[in-house]
């Protein structure tokens, strides 16, 4: 199972519970599992991490080498299918103008062409406002979770000193 990783499960962590100050553990983890072939993340959640200007940017010019891809011709291929969904629900135009313009659109394409996990801290919503990823998620039969699902599934642990 390879985990496709929104731009809020990195943002959050670093603002929230993984602190890259005081969690490397976390930052390590998301690295290892890369280097496994098991989490990756995309090219346009790499552009909003570099909007921020800080030290989550920082981390990612210097750690995320590779973990985050481009999209190529497979993806591609696949936004069709996601524009296609989010004209076909029942959104306002500009929910629509802007998930097709944001990376969440990219986000679903790639997991569409390789079948990966969408990881995310945002939750389904019957909102006519705005696409969220879970509602796209489940239009379009992809899986999805949260962060903390995707840890504890993959057994993550994050101790200090001895294992017992």
């Amino acid at each position: 199972m390879t985990y496709l990783l929104d731009a809020n499960v990195f943002i959050q962590a670093k603002n929230l519970h993984y602190g890259l100050d005081f969690c490397p553990a976390f930052w390590q983890w998301l690295l290892d599992n890369h280097a496994a072939g098991r989490v990756l993340s995309i090219d346009k959640v790499a552009d909003e991490i570099a909007a921020g200007g800080d030290e989550l940017t920082d981390w990612m010019r210097g750690h995320g080498n590779g973990l985050f891809v481009k999209t190529g011709a497979a993806v591609a291929a696949q936004f069709g299918a996601v524009s296609t969904w989010a004209t076909q629900q029942q959104y306002e135009p500009a929910a629509i103008n802007t998930f097709l313009q944001v990376a969440d659109y990219y986000l679903i394409a790639h997991a569409l062409a390789d079948g990966h996990v969408v990881i995310t801290h945002e939750v389904p919503a019957n909102s006519a406002k705005r696409i969220k990823i879970p509602n796209a998620c489940i239009g379009l039969n992809l899986r999805f979770m949260t962060p903390y699902e995707m840890l504890r599934g993959e057994r993550a642990r994050f101790v200090l000193g001895r294992t017992p």
